[in-house]
């Protein structure tokens, strides 16, 4: 194998020990540290003492999958591609889910490192992932494999590199609404890295818990316990890990309990009139029973002829939004690919998420009240590296910048100091 390999225009190691991502979906910092304080954590307080502990920051919006496809790649959504969970395509005028591989522009890290001769393991929590993960990967080839855990006992030696990985395990194939989901992704991380010994390794949960649950609840400690004992293990198995986060959660509601929603589209249709104006919230995806749809981040597309400065300053009036800027600005300022944004794009403050028309959001699976993310204000995620590193802060420290730092650390022992 090569020394280093340029993947987008950043230089990787090749691996010298296994290097391991994982990525806990919807992992605000607050998590770990009340888990911490409360002693269920007793790995990752280790990795204080011996390792690196800083904060980074996710792409915007902050949702899964321009994150995770931010962190393949090593680069942001204006180069990927990827810029939410779905989009408007204006050709067709239809809604469309970002989940094909012909929506991502470049190639990832893993397709590359297998290229270059390294075993690459991925591991989902969501089939909507699985896909974009896997672009350019070949699992049939006995050096590759790419499964989720929501489809685990459906793989095949073929697609995934593996047949019935739930088999192969020694798990149930689990439901996606639950914890077991994600404690399925690590268990596969550990046994992939006790028996087949990837070069190159990346696990990505989900965040229903997160949706739930705030820090500090029993259900939330119990579940980042259970995280922190699978990456001790991990960890024992000889592996360099990183540690961060797609992005934070926070609470999206008002002291009764009801969801704090700006309903964009109520308000667009009755300053300038039906269909002159359309609302796309790139949160949506096929599991919206915990969020409704509901997140921080919203495009508003305009029919030809409406001036959007007129919008903006209404809009940029509107009590709970906190930024809302033209789409040419929301691309410079946010590192987005300009022809799948909207003309308008609205960011909603820390407690209140964007919505579409009122009528549009079914909120009776809602059993808690609502928690989401896609904003500035859940952009800050935790960066754990279990070697110590000369890291940088947020917000020069990015959540895609995982990989590139666990291949320079792969190969460092345990004890070393900083470079």
């Amino acid at each position: 194998m090569p020394m280093k390999i340029s993947v987008n225009e950043r230089s990787y190691r090749m691996p010298a020990a296994p290097a391991v991502v994982v990525c806990i979906d919807g992992c605000e910092p607050a998590y770990l540290e009340t888990a911490s304080a409360a002693g269920l954590t007793p790995f990752l307080d280790r990795i204080r003492n011996r390792g690196t502990v800083r904060t980074a920051h996710s792409a915007i919006p902050s949702f899964t999958n321009p994150n995770n496809l931010s962190i393949a790649t090593g680069r942001p959504p204006s180069v990927h591609g990827i810029s939410g969970n779905t989009f408007l395509d204006r050709k067709t005028g239809r809604e469309v889910m970002m989940n094909d591989t012909s929506f991502l522009r470049v190639p990832t890290l893993f397709s590359a490192m297998q290229a270059a001769g390294a075993r690459v393991a991925v591991v989902t929590a969501k089939d909507k992932l699985r896909a974009l993960l896997g672009a350019g990967l070949s699992c049939a080839g006995g050096n590759a494999v790419c499964f989720s855990a929501e489809r685990a006992g459906e793989t095949t030696l073929a697609e995934n590199g593996m047949d019935d990985a739930a088999d192969w395990v020694g798990m149930a194939q689990p439901d996606v609404y639950s914890a077991a989901l994600s404690e399925f992704v690590l268990a596969a991380g550990v046994r992939l890295l006790r028996d087949w010994r990837p070069d190159l390794m990346y696990l990505t949960t989900t965040d229903y818990i997160q949706h739930k649950f705030a820090p500090g609840e029993a259900e939330a400690d119990d579940f980042h316990a259970m995280v922190d004992r699978y990456l001790g293990e991990i960890d024992g198995l000889g592996a360099t890990i990183v540690v961060t986060a797609d992005h934070g959660m926070n609470a999206k509601h008002d002291a009764d309990g009801a969801p704090s929603v700006v309903h964009i589209q109520d308000l667009i249709d009755g300053w300038i009139g039906t269909g002159q104006g359309r609302v796309i919230l790139p949160i949506t995806d096929p599991y919206v029973v915990h969020h409704g749809a509901l997140g921080s981040f919203a495009a508003l597309y305009l029919a030809d002829g409406v001036d959007p400065k007129g919008i903006i300053e209404r809009l940029q009036a509107v009590p709970g939004l906190h930024e809302v800027v033209s789409g040419p600005d929301a691309a410079r300022r946010f590192e987005l690919p300009l022809d799948r944004i909207g003309d308008i794009i609205l960011l909603s403050e820390r407690g209140t998420t964007i919505g579409s028309a009122r009528e549009r959001h079914d909120l009776g699976a809602l059993d808690r009240p609502l928690r989401s993310h896609g904003g500035l204000s859940e952009q800050a995620v935790p960066f754990i590296v279990n070697r110590r590193m000369p890291l940088p802060e947020a917000p020069e420290l990015r959540n895609f910048d995982a990989f590139f730092w666990a291949l320079e650390a792969a190969g460092l022992p345990v004890s070393s100091q900083a470079l």
